[in-house]
Parts: structure tokens; C-alpha cells; sequence
């Protein structure tokens, strides 16, 4: 996969993108990055990208035309057309199923915005327009960072042990059970018994039910649209919650 993005401050990306798994992915030839440098598609001794609103008001607006020649000679290089990415929020909710769409994609562009926002019309080259949550940010380098991690690490190859993900939280619309490792007791908590048993199949159920319990105790929500079966259901009756309606 190749992965670029277009901003005013491309040294952000520095640090996530040159450690832990973003850098083995690129070690391994399996994701390509370079972050764009909106300035350099600038024409006055200033570089400047961005200007005050029309009609008056704070702050200022990230202008339109060096991110259209931006994007022009950035989508004309390379091989095929990106999907072009804006972060605002007014955009779609991000969400697992949405980095699992983009996670097959063989290119991705993310134009990232600051200041009060961006121009209305650069919102025209936009495939997707992606929001991570209802709050404001000071820049779209940090958005972009949270769905450019959540999207590599499903891309095949890039995790160390594949059924990793298979495991985690929002895989089958349901949080994550709790993990353990040793010691077996610190400071008088002691690891679940069945976690120590050797029995692989009551470890399974015991995660599945502490999945639901936990999901149901802090994201009642997700109840309604996850994956149940018949022992589900039941195991959430037994909690008071009966999770009608969903099916597996």
C-alpha cells in the first residue's frame, strides 16, 4: 500500500511513522509513506497556505489553490488515482468496518487541514471525508495518524501474529476480554483459575463471556448490532441484558 498525506507540517509524521509497526511495514516493502509538504506548492517568498475568511470572523482558512496544484501533480505521479482522504467533523464517523474498506486500497492521500479549517471548495477532491470523534482538533495530522494506524495494521503481513486481530476489540462488534501474563498473583490479584486450567475450551467460552460483560457493562450499545448466538443471548439474560434481536 502506499500512503501519503499533504499538510502544512509533514515532520509530525515523523515519529509514528519511523517506529514500531509503521516502520517494520515499511522495512518489509509492504507500505510505502511520504508525507507532502502543502508549502512547497506555494508562489509568494512567504509560503503561505492559508488567509482570512471571507465575511469576517476568527482565525484563519487553509486556501484552496495550493491544494488543488497539490493534489493534481501528487495524483498525476505514481501509479493509479489515490483515494483522497479530508478529516473534518462534519465527516463519516471512522469506525473498525471503515479501516477494514480502506485497508484494501492501494493508495491513499490524506489532506490534512489547520487552523479554523479549509477552504470549502478543496472539498470537491475529497473520496472520503473521515471524522474520529466529536471534538475539535488544532490539526489534521493527528486524525490522520489514528486511521493510518488502524488501517496498515489489518493489511496482511503487517501484524507478527496474524490471529492478533482477530481477537480484538470491535473484530465482531464486541470489546475486547480482559489479557493477563505472569506472575499469576501480584499484590493479592490473582489471574482468573480457568485462565490457568490447560482447558482451551472453557478459557474460550470464559473470554467470550467476559467480551460480552464487559461490552454490555461499558458499550451497551454495541449490544444491539454484534454478532450473537443462542449461549450469548442467554449468558446476557443471566446479567440482565437480553440481546433480542441479534442473531449470528
Amino acid at each position: 500500500m502506499r500512503i501519503e498525506t499533504l499538510s502544512t507540517f509533514p515532520g509530525m509524521f515523523d515519529s509514528i511513522m519511523g517506529s514500531s509497526m509503521m516502520r517494520i511495514a515499511q522495512e518489509k516493502g509492504i507500505l510505502e509513506f511520504t508525507a507532502h509538504d502543502l508549502r512547497d506548492w506555494t508562489h509568494d517568498r512567504h509560503r503561505t497556505t492559508d488567509d482570512d475568511p471571507y465575511g469576517g470572523g476568527q482565525g484563519l482558512v487553509m486556501k484552496c489553490e495550493p491544494i488543488f496544484e497539490a493534489y493534481d501533480e501528487i495524483a498525476a505521479s505514481g501509479i493509479g488515482k489515490p483515494c483522497t482522504i479530508f478529516l473534518s467533523p462534519t465527516g463519516e464517523p471512522f469506525s473498525e468496518a471503515l479501516a477494514t474498506e480502506l485497508s484494501v486500497c492501494e493508495r491513499l492521500l490524506f489532506v490534512c487541514g489547520h487552523y479554523e479549517g479549509i477552504d470549502e471548495r478543496a472539498y470537491s477532491l475529497a473520496d472520503k471525508t473521515i471524522s474520529i470523534g466529536d471534538y475539535v482538533l488544532t490539526s489534521g495530522e493527528l486524525a490522520s495518524m489514528v486511521i493510518i494506524d488502524a488501517v496498515v495494521r489489518k493489511i496482511d503481513g503487517v501484524l507478527g501474529d496474524e490471529a492478533g486481530a482477530i481477537d480484538e476489540s470491535f473484530y465482531d462488534g464486541l470489546l475486547e476480554y480482559p489479557q493477563y501474563t505472569r506472575p499469576a498473583s501480584f499484590r493479592g490479584m490473582d489471574v482468573p483459575a480457568v485462565l490457568l486450567s490447560g482447558n482451551h475450551a472453557a478459557v474460550e467460552r470464559w473470554r467470550r463471556e467476559m467480551s460480552l460483560e464487559r461490552t454490555a457493562r461499558l458499550r451497551p450499545d454495541l449490544i444491539a448490532s454484534a454478532n450473537l448466538d443462542a449461549s450469548d443471548r442467554t449468558f446476557l439474560g443471566s446479567l440482565g441484558i437480553g440481546g433480542e434481536g441479534c442473531s449470528r
